[in-house]
């Protein structure tokens, strides 16, 4: 058996090591790492070696909202459309070939499906012949389970690939 190698007081990214803190399931040395802001973690030894653990997750944290900030900076000077749903920006992605999110075309069968997901589960997902009614029960899912600001496009012409969309003001009292 190979003797475990004593990384105590020794910094991996933002993570300096306290003491031995047991095995993992695999046999591995786990170590109790102290996070330069503070938090307290125990981190697989070879995650440590191999720089897959840089901190407590405040790392990951901190890179995920400057992406963030950056992404719906770059959206506002394209001046592109986006709608907060108290989660995320969402954007029209390059390769949506409809035109409205979460309305898509199943090629196998020439038929329109809308979904939308609210919280990890799919509360739409419906198939539909025509594409005008898959962009309304997506319209209609929107309004029943998004946040009052959350959707704020209303498509007037329906043809794919090219829609017209307004921003409306949801107030609390109906659209204006």
């Amino acid at each position: 058996m190979v003797k475990a190698i004593d990384m105590t007081g020794r910094k991996f990214g933002r993570l300096t090591v306290l003491r031995r803190g047991g095995l993992a399931v695999n046999g591995n040395a786990m170590w109790v790492c102290q996070c330069e802001c503070g938090n307290v973690c125990t981190v697989n030894s070879y995650n440590l070696r191999r720089g897959v653990t840089k901190s407590c997750g405040c790392l990951a944290r901190e890179l995920s909202r400057k992406r963030l900030i950056k992404q719906k900076q770059e959206w506002q000077a394209n001046h592109q459309n986006f709608m907060h749903d108290a989660a995320s920006y969402h954007q029209i992605r390059a390769n949506n070939q409809t035109g409205v999110v979460g309305v898509s075309r199943m090629t196998d069968s020439n038929l329109w499906c809308a979904r939308l997901m609210v919280h990890g589960k799919l509360v739409l997902n419906r198939v539909f012949y025509h594409f005008t009614d898959a962009v309304e029960a997506r319209m209609a899912a929107e309004r029943e389970y998004l946040p009052a600001k959350a959707w704020q496009f209303v498509v007037f012409e329906h043809t794919p690939r090219q829609q017209t969309r307004h921003v409306v003001i949801n107030d609390g009292y109906g659209v204006q």
